[in-house]
């Protein structure tokens, strides 16, 4: 059982006023009505059982909890149900009023025109789809239109009367006693679900539903520049609505695989790039290939030093959905040989007399000469 200070981010020093905020953060977060799961939002409902008595509290600092949810009063972990105030998600409207309403419970009346739920899928993209751009397919499991009724979820031509409950409405009005007093809330019809309508010829192909369960595939086009973590928005390609109302968006997360050259910043691309000696001494030119697959020449100054940049221009990334690229920076490494004949080694012999460098192992170092420099 995970530590109860823990499911709900609080220290052991925190107040009776802390363990109800932070319990009131957690339940917006993880009630199933909201989208958060069942199991997470049981066990920080009973961390706020138990931290919230301070004799349950006193016990669990001492001896720990065996993550039983035990309950008082009519199952309710509050302890509010034998008190007569109704049950933990009368607590939970008590507390947020019917915010959560409109998803698996019912949701009053907005429920009947709400839209189908988002859907986010995710799609990995080499580093090179981001330079160009591209297009991919993503299977997606979603709550299509019933094909048998046309989402209607009757199976006759009548469709759906109004609900001679709460006369269309879609909620029907309580009130409701809490441990902080007495409060008037609006709760789903439970004869209609809280759409307002009662189907009196359910449709087989859904029973009455409106919606079947359906694996599509949708072509996405993936504009150039994008980055790792972005979203792209395809509006109507979420689960569609019960009963005709609208469907819901699809999102598209983008994942960019690291690149085994090329490292990204924004719009500008960086490389490691090895320049021979001679050639960062002498001067000259060196061909690269970019992340184009495309080769770039680029002149290399006499006198080059490692850490040097070069930069070819326009050879990064795109701004997202187009435009100006960035550019390609090239580290400098200088390559110094390690093989050599004996004419090579010669030369450098020569060339090392002629500058005045001595090669003998009796030279002093440059981190020599530093630290002498400080012994003085």
């Amino acid at each position: 059982m995970p530590d109860l200070y823990e499911l709900l981010d609080l220290s052991q020093d925190a107040s009776a006023d802390d363990i109800k905020r932070a319990y009131r953060r957690q339940a917006r977060q993880h009630h199933p009505d909201a989208g958060g799961d069942e199991e997470t939002f049981k066990r920080i409902t009973h961390a706020y059982r138990v931290l919230s008595d301070p004799d349950a509290r006193q016990r669990y600092d001492r001896f720990g909890d065996d993550g039983t949810p035990s309950t008082r009063g009519n199952g309710d972990p509050f302890g509010f149900g034998g008190a007569g105030f109704g049950n933990v998600n009368d607590v939970i409207d008590a507390f947020f009023g019917s915010a959560f309403g409109g998803q698996a419970r019912g949701g009053g009346a907005g429920r009947r025109n709400a839209p189908g739920r988002d859907v986010l899928v995710g799609v990995q993209l080499t580093l090179e789809e981001v330079v160009t751009g591209t297009r991919r397919d993503v299977e997606v499991d979603v709550a299509a239109a019933c094909e048998t009724c046309g989402g209607s979820g009757s199976a006759s031509s009548g469709g759906a009367s109004r609900c001679h409950e709460c006369g269309g409405a879609g909620q029907v009005q309580r009130v409701v006693r809490t441990a902080f007093g007495q409060l008037a809330s609006a709760a789903p019809c439970e004869a209609c679900s809280g759409t307002g309508r009662r189907i009196e010829d359910p449709c087989t192909g859904c029973a009455g539903e409106g919606r079947r369960a359906e694996q599509r595939t949708v072509t996405i086009d993936v504009p150039a520049g994008v980055a790792d973590g972005n979203r792209l928005r395809i509006s109507g390609a979420g689960e569609a609505g019960r009963h005709g109302a609208p469907a819901g968006d699809l999102f598209v997360e983008i994942r960019v695989e690291e690149h085994n050259i090329f490292e990204r910043d924004g719009r500008e691309l960086y490389a490691e790039v090895a320049v021979p000696v001679t050639q960062a001494a002498l001067g000259g030119t060196l061909t690269v290939p970019t992340i184009d697959g495309e080769d770039a020449v680029v002149p290399v100054p006499a006198g080059t030093q490692p850490g040097d940049v070069l930069t070819v221009k326009r050879a990064g990334v795109p701004a997202t959905g187009g435009g100006r690229r960035g550019e390609l920076h090239l580290v400098v490494r200088i390559e110094v040989p390690t093989s050599l004949d004996a004419e090579q080694r010669e030369l450098l012999r020569s060339l090392a007399d002629l500058r005045g460098e001595e090669l003998q192992s009796s030279g002093r170092g440059l981190f020599t000469r530093l630290r002498g420099a400080f012994q003085r």
